[in-house]
Order: structure tokens, then sequence, then C-alpha cells
């Protein structure tokens, strides 16, 4: 039995393998795909898998956007780390789900199900689930971060925030002022639930914000660097396998 990774975050992706071999060997990992339209490719010209996993945001997109170009004749299990109430939209049309982080025992219960009761017959999904699921995600992006200032809580507007970066193991949100403040989320948790059209990861530790973005300069080892209007501690580069992502995402 085959199955198909689709996510952008390598570390996510290979925790989920590592996740999948440990606890169904039987499964075969044949790819692991990073975008909409890596997946699409993909598809076309391979034989399709027994089982996919979808992360929902990708870095070009909603993986809802592969149903509507490929006819996915396969049970998927998303992954996704959006709310309660989104997550009724799956449900209701019969969609399978796994919040993230990925907990192992669900992820048992999920393949189980699978095996059980979608081998033969694979969830469908009409353009009115689908329609419906986006409606819902697309309203569901993160509109503010609380964090806590000595004895007060404040909430930070995403409008408010130039850069989210990571510092000894910390993750920090930089504001358009400038000022930082400390939060309890890991960069990949951060891409989970802000807006993708606003917000883009250039590395390992930059997560920019498009209207912070104050100019870009040829860097490198063909990186680019970005100059933002809310000055950073240290030089911010777009990492050199995701500069062609990024200039896709600047001309969206």
């Amino acid at each position: 039995m085959n199955y198909i990774i689709i996510e952008d975050e390598k570390p996510t992706a290979e925790r989920l393998k590592k996740m999948v071999g440990k606890t169904s060997p039987e499964l075969n990992h044949k790819a692991t795909l990073d975008s909409v339209l890596s997946a699409v490719k993909w598809l076309k010209v391979h034989p399709h898998p027994n089982l996919a996993f979808f992360d929902i945001q990708l870095s070009d997109g909603l993986s809802f956007e592969i149903f509507e170009q490929i006819d996915i004749d396969f049970p998927v299990i998303f992954t996704t780390a959006f709310n309660e109430y989104a997550i009724k939209a799956f449900k209701v049309n019969s969609i399978d789900y796994l919040l993230k982080p990925v907990d192992e025992n669900e992820l048992t219960t999920a393949i189980e199900k699978f095996n059980k009761g979608y081998t033969s017959k694979p969830p469908v999904l009409s353009n009115e689930a689908i329609a419906k699921a986006l409606s819902m995600l697309t309203n569901s992006y993160k509109t503010r971060f609380v964090i806590k200032v000595g004895e007060h809580i404040r909430m930070i507007p995403v409008e408010e925030i130039a850069l989210f970066f990571s510092s000894e193991k910390y993750t920090f949100i930089r504001t358009h002022a400038p000022r930082d403040y400390a939060i309890d989320f890991s960069l990949e948790q951060v891409m989970e639930t802000v807006n993708p059209n606003q917000f883009f990861r250039v590395s390992r530790k930059h997560i920019v914000a498009l209207s912070a973005i104050k100019d870009i300069i040829a860097y490198s080892g063909s990186r680019l660097k970005i100059i933002l209007t809310a000055a950073a501690d240290e030089d911010v580069l777009v990492s050199r396998e995701r500069v062609n992502e990024f200039k896709e995402w600047l001309d969206r």
C-alpha cells in the first residue's frame, strides 16, 4: 500500500513520515511534495497512491486546489492547525483530518479508519463542499497574537507585525514600531495560522510581512537580502532554495 505526503515544511514532513513508518510499516512512502503545483505535476504522471496526507496550507495556496485540477481517486487525511469551526467543514463533508502537531495515536486511528472503510471507496469532494471548506478556511487566519508584557496582557494585530523570528529557541514578533515580543509559537505554527498572502517564511529563522518589505537586494550565493521598514538585528536573507517561491509570492 503506497502513500504520499503533501507538506511544505520539511521537518514536519519528515516527522510525519517517521511516524507513519513506525505506526504502519506496511505503508510504502512514494513521494513528499511541497506545493499545489508540484503535487498536481506528480499526480498527472505517476500512479495514484492508496492514501495521501495533505497539509491544508501550502506555500502556493490551499491543498483543496489540487482537487480542482486532479481527479482524486484515493483517500486523503488532511493535516491542519485551523480552528474548530473550520474543522466542522471536514466532518460534514466526510473528510478526515489530524490536528498539528500530529499525535501518534490519532495517526494510527486515522489510518485504521481508512484501512477499514475507505480503501475501496475514497471520499468524494463536490465543488460545493470544496467551496464551503475554502470559505471557512480563508476566514480563519489568525488576526491577532496575545502576548504578556509584565503583568499586562496585550493583543498585537497582525497588521502591526513586520517580522517573526527565532532566536535561542524562542520565537518573537517584531512590530513596525519596532518592538519585540516573545510568543508561544514555533515558526512552523505561525505559518499554519497566518495568511500566506501576507506572510512568507524566507528562511529557517525568519517570516516576513509583505507590508514590511522596503527593498530587496541581490546577495551572495544566489540569495536575496530583504530590507525591512522595521530594522532587524541581523540580515534577513531569502534562502537559496526559497528564492523562486519568494519571487512567485511577490508576484501574486
